[in-house]
């Protein structure tokens, strides 16, 4: 039952039961013969068909909540056993928004050395598809903003607090400054990240409220992107501290406080909410306890 569950998810995720039986490792009429015995065993439709899959039906979602729920339940459980087996082993798969990458490491290099036997998986991902994963199993947790939009019912473990800079070239307007005020920042040609971005959002508002109208010439959904636009000498940047101070610590370019306000946001650790948690998120979030607390 639990491998038709599974199945039934991937075909409810990927939308397509070619995608879902590749995801599955499994043909795609092996594939639809699962989901046909799914129902069967229900005694309810669960999928919508035609030429192609057309979606769920109202009882498939209802299904599709309840399938989550057990296959999580499942999973964790081969992954207690095989804990008490043979010590804390397996794959943990973490999104991680783009600002906080530069971060990332100081949670996963002492969580690694603590338990050398699990492999980690680290994906870019926007605050809003790390919630989507966690939901539809895709990730195991995520690293997001956790004070500014809502994040549902999920554990949660701060780890650091964000504060901004202004990124820009030595021969910038403003290169020269200590420090630079929100509102300043009006008429800058700016490169900034894309709006799916939460941070991209939060600069924004700050923005707003300063009077400012975040109108970038460039957008992308890639720091790295932004940075090369900003070494070019002909944009300026709005970045987290961590992130901008890396970039600025080769001397080609200048990190520059953002003040009044001197925003602050929190960054923590999320994973799906179960009491008790499964034992490698039991130690990812114990690693997380170990870190918090930051400011950066």
């Amino acid at each position: 039952m639990i491998d038709k569950l599974e199945m039934f998810i991937a075909l409810a995720n990927e939308g397509h039961f070619g995608r879902a039986a590749e995801v599955c490792g499994v043909t795609q009429p092996t594939l639809s013969s699962a989901i046909k015995q799914l129902e069967d065993h229900l005694g309810v439709q669960l999928v919508y068909r035609g030429s192609r899959f057309q979606g769920l039906t109202p009882e498939g979602q209802r299904v599709l909540d309840r399938a989550r729920r057990i296959v999580g339940d499942a999973r964790a459980l081969r992954e207690e056993m095989r804990s008490v087996r043979s010590g804390l082993a397996g794959n943990l798969r973490i999104g991680v928004i783009p600002t906080a990458l530069s971060m990332v490491a100081d949670l996963t290099t002492p969580f690694t050395k603590r338990h050398p036997n699990v492999r980690v998986t680290i994906l870019s991902r926007t605050s809003a598809e790390i919630l989507t994963g966690i939901e539809r199993l895709d990730l195991d947790a995520g690293i997001t903003y956790l004070d500014n939009e809502p994040l549902g019912r999920v554990t949660q473990v701060p780890l650091y607090s964000e504060f901004y800079r202004l990124l820009c070239a030595p021969g910038s307007e403003l290169a020269g400054r200590d420090r630079v005020t929100w509102a300043e920042l009006a008429g800058l040609p700016l490169c900034l990240l894309t709006s799916d971005m939460q941070n991209r959002r939060i600069v924004n508002l700050h923005l707003a409220e300063a009077g400012v109208m975040a109108a970038p010439s460039i957008e992308s959904n890639s720091t790295i992107t932004l940075l090369t636009h900003v070494m070019s000498g002909n944009w300026a940047s709005v970045l987290p501290k961590k992130l901008a101070d890396l970039f600025a610590q080769s001397g080609q370019l200048r990190a520059i406080p953002i003040v009044a306000p001197e925003a602050e946001h929190l960054v923590g650790l999320i994973a799906a909410h179960r009491d008790p948690p499964t034992p490698l998120i039991a130690a990812l979030i114990d690693s997380a306890r170990r870190m918090g607390g930051r400011k950066v």
